[in-house]
């Protein structure tokens, strides 16, 4: 039985993006290769094939995290006033400051936020374990959903889903 949940909270890794940057490039302009944007398009696809639905949207300012929200927000027709970039997001970004930022959302809201790594994977495993070592990864395009349970004093949650790539892929056909 799942305990109460305060925001359920959706995490998405970016998908693949280009490697190499042209001399001076800078990482944040890094974007989304061609089969790392269809990869992201199946995601969507199979997030609506299980009649997910947003409240709203929290992206990364970088490129390729940017892309991968908007792939997702279209195909999931997410009203364009409902997503935002937050500098949290960023890989130096403020985890406490994001989850301050996240106990705004009223009871039983859904958001997604989109990030990198490691930053996520630490993410997931303070709100689950308590602490950012739980061993969890999370591949690019791969999904988590937890159920928060507490944003403050310290933030608590339940994992519901860990999902791969592969998985989610599976759930589209």
């Amino acid at each position: 039985m799942h305990r109460f949940s305060v925001v359920e909270l959706y995490i998405l890794r970016h998908g693949e993006a280009g490697k190499s940057l042209p001399s001076g490039g800078r990482d944040s302009e890094r974007v989304l290769t061609v089969s790392g944007k269809e990869e992201i398009l199946e995601i969507a696809g199979a997030l609506a094939k299980l009649d997910v639905k947003f409240d709203f949207v929290a992206t990364s300012p970088l490129k390729r995290a940017v892309q991968t929200a908007e792939i997702v927000t279209t195909e999931l027709k997410v009203k364009k006033g409902k997503v935002e970039e937050w500098n949290e997001l960023k890989p130096e970004g403020s985890r406490p400051e994001l989850y301050r930022k996240l106990s705004q959302f009223k009871q039983e809201s859904s958001v997604l936020v989109v990030g990198h790594e490691p930053y996520l994977s630490t993410m997931v495993s303070e709100l689950v374990f308590g602490n950012g070592t739980g061993g969890i990864i999370l591949k690019k395009a791969g999904l988590a959903k937890i159920g928060l349970t507490a944003l403050q004093p310290k933030p608590k949650g339940e994992l519901r889903w860990l999902l791969t790539p592969r998985h989610l892929k599976m759930i589209a056909k």
